[in-house]
């Protein structure tokens, strides 16, 4: 019971990382497409998306393989190190976003500035090479995390197959979500789930480093459970001490 439980709390903190990481980005990445393809022409943002994921299948396969011959626990101190840099990141963010210090992520703002970015430039041939250029960054940027995602927990964790699927289906999801509604998704909760991403993330590293210190982990992977209820009490913590002070100033400033 003690060996199903570990592994059950591992796969659920691997499955939710994969998913909302991955949901994130799709989402970033898919403002930027629709915003080319409604205002340059759907071609070229086709074309520009189908190079960048051709690209991002390139980079996986030329070195997703070599992560194989790294040694376990080198290969988890070295993940988890770039997992807690990636995680504090986000983490951050999300925090300085929910006590007011920083202004919220808006999908909406994202795309009205791309659509007023692409229609400043006037001409429009049948290649837009601006367009193509736009779709390319956007979905090679964001899938590229979604790469570094997938394959540093997923070849960690040693269960590649389960991110990878999980990847797919928050990527279809998010897809088929962006084709049926055919705006920018400003209804997805991103700044709540950037907030999940990056205790997730920060989770993970932590675990990883340890695991590759040698420390031992009571409970062994339900260990992640309470790493991941320590860093929302801290984030949740933080929020609540920066809050006041915010509104503090921002009430002696207008006096």
């Amino acid at each position: 019971m003690i060996a199903v439980t570990s592994v059950s709390s591992g796969v659920i903190v691997l499955v939710g990382a994969v998913f909302l990481a991955c949901a994130v980005e799709m989402v970033e990445a898919l403002t930027i497409v629709l915003a080319v393809g409604h205002t340059r022409g759907w071609r070229s943002a086709f074309e520009g998306t189908v190079v960048a994921l051709v690209a991002l299948a390139a980079l996986v396969a030329a070195f997703g393989p070599a992560l194989v011959h790294i040694p376990l626990s080198v290969l988890r101190l070295v993940v988890g190190g770039v997992l807690l840099i990636f995680g504090m990141q986000w983490l951050r963010k999300a925090i300085l976003r929910s006590s007011g210090l920083k202004a919220m992520h808006d999908e909406d703002a994202i795309y009205k500035e791309t659509v007023a970015e692409l229609e400043a430039i006037n001409a429009r041939p049948d290649r837009d090479r601006i367009a193509f250029v736009m779709a390319f960054k956007g979905v090679f940027l964001e899938g590229l995390e979604v790469v570094i995602t997938v394959l540093t927990l997923g070849t960690s964790a040693h269960r590649l197959g389960l991110a990878v699927i999980t990847a797919g289906v928050a990527i279809v999801l998010v897809g088929v979500t962006g084709a049926i509604v055919a705006k920018q998704l400003s209804h997805v909760p991103e700044n709540a789930m950037k907030m999940g991403v990056g205790i997730l993330l920060v989770s993970y590293g932590t675990f990883w480093v340890g695991e590759g210190l040698k420390v031992t982990w009571p409970g062994n992977d339900g260990a992640l459970l309470a790493l991941v209820g320590l860093y929302a009490v801290v984030a949740w913590v933080l929020i609540a001490l920066i809050r006041p002070r915010r509104e503090l100033v921002a009430s002696e400033v207008t006096a």
